[in-house]
């Protein structure tokens, strides 16, 4: 029995044959080339493809070491196919076919690889699917190396609704679980959990830091290291570039420019760690530079770069609410929100307070507080104060960890428990 990926498999059944070249991102290890080369190579095999017409080449592979010379690939590709056949190509982790110098002369010089998949593009009896873990390299490009024939599709590690449908435990013990050690899919394959610890350390060390390391040349590891320690210690915390040089300047006596941090966290970013969310100002409809919310693209992952030592329940509620979001398909900022209002001696002030999440997808648009829980009076005025403020009618969310059915307040907001928001993929359109 396997993790099954069934919406991510629908993607790919109805992209297949779309004359697209489908480019599958995602942190490494979420469980892409496992959806590409199991999940969707048995739909197609079931379908009626012969296996010998699915061209597979893993390239981060050493054994297939030779290939990631754009040449080279493109010569065994050709071998195996013939122009009275459809064919399917896979290709595994593209970025290893990308070199360092192509990387360093990215916007002066065409990268070879490109060319390749365009060429491959233009065979009417191919379809071609890539996966990567370089949104630089990939996502970012879609529309333009790929001369609008590419097609993403991003996978991220197994949603709650996904682990728990696979592990079929008590949800409070699934949701304990999972705050804890994530939903990197082979996570769910160890039993103990120092295994599990010990798996996530050695993912980030081995792979992860490794990857980033190489790929970018970076000199200065500890100040890569301690980024994403702050990163991960500050989830859902307003930080920017200057915060970071002065913490690391004040706390670890390091002395580094702003260049090299913003490098560093773009870095992090393109390779799917970090995702951030930038501040928005709900009334002026405008955005803010700086600062931002970083938040890890797997709690797990997140704990385990801390070595497990900050488990702070409700920043990582809010993380796992926001990757859940973004694996919706949401477009995700910070709300600001401005109001006035009078102190004990009648003067006007004039102050600003946060949404968590002011998301969209398309038409749609919501607010979403989340808070552990509200049962103190006072805890419960601050929530609910930002979204009062706003004076749209978009639907105003507050999730807690409670568990209840959702309901609606006298103030229009609903309320809805971590559980029944995570569970149901459609629980915004209550």
């Amino acid at each position: 029995m396997y993790i099954k990926r069934d919406k991510y498999l629908k993607k790919l059944i109805d992209a297949r044959n779309n004359n697209m070249i489908k480019i599958i991102t995602g942190v490494r290890r979420c469980g892409k080339s496992f959806l590409l080369f199991k999940i969707f190579k048995d739909y197609l095999l079931k379908s009626g493809i012969k296996r010998k017409n699915i061209v597979s080449i893993e390239l981060d592979s050493e054994k297939n070491k030779k290939y990631r010379n754009s040449t080279e690939l493109y010569n065994f590709i050709k071998s195996k196919i013939n122009k009275r056949d459809k064919f399917y190509i896979f290709l595994d982790e593209v970025q290893y076919a990308i070199s360092k110098e192509e990387l360093k002369n990215h916007f002066d010089k065409p990268i070879e690889l490109y060319g390749v998949l365009n060429e491959l593009a233009h065979l009417s009896n191919i379809d071609v699917y890539v996966t990567g873990s370089n949104s630089k390299l990939l996502s970012k490009d879609v529309m333009t190396e790929f001369r609008g024939r590419g097609e993403e599709i991003q996978v991220y590690p197994l949603s709650f609704e996904e682990y728990f449908s696979y592990i079929k435990k008590d949800v409070k013990v699934a949701f304990k679980n999972y705050c804890l050690y994530g939903g990197l899919p082979y996570i769910l394959y160890k039993k103990e959990d120092l295994d599990k610890e010990k798996y996530l350390k050695n993912l980030f060390e081995e792979v992860y830091f490794k990857d980033i390391v190489e790929r970018y040349d970076i000199e200065l590891l500890d100040i890569m290291k301690e980024i994403c320690y702050l990163l991960s210690s500050n989830i859902g915390s307003l930080t920017n570039v200057n915060k970071i040089v002065s913490t690391l300047k004040s706390v670890k006596n390091i002395k580094v420019n702003n260049e090299t941090i913003y490098n560093y966290l773009q870095y992090l970013q393109d390779s799917f760690l970090f995702k951030f969310a930038r501040r928005y100002d709900v009334k002026g409809k405008k955005y803010f530079d700086f600062p931002m919310k970083y938040y890890c693209v797997d709690v797990g992952l997140r704990n385990a770069i801390l070595n497990f030592r900050q488990y702070e329940e409700s920043h990582i509620m809010e993380n796992i609410i926001h990757n859940e979001l973004s694996n919706r398909g949401f477009s995700i900022d910070v709300g600001v929100v401005r109001f006035r209002n009078k102190n004990n001696k009648n003067i006007i002030h004039q102050n600003t307070c946060e949404i968590d999440f002011v998301v969209n997808r398309g038409m749609n648009k919501y607010y979403i507080q989340s808070a552990l829980n509200i049962e103190d009076d006072d805890k419960k005025k601050q929530e609910i104060r930002p979204l009062l403020v706003v004076k749209d009618f978009f639907k105003k969310f507050i999730i807690t960890k409670d568990d209840f059915k959702p309901w609606i307040d006298d103030n229009g907001i609903i309320h809805i428990g971590i559980y029944d928001f995570l569970l149901n993929k459609d629980s915004l359109d209550y």
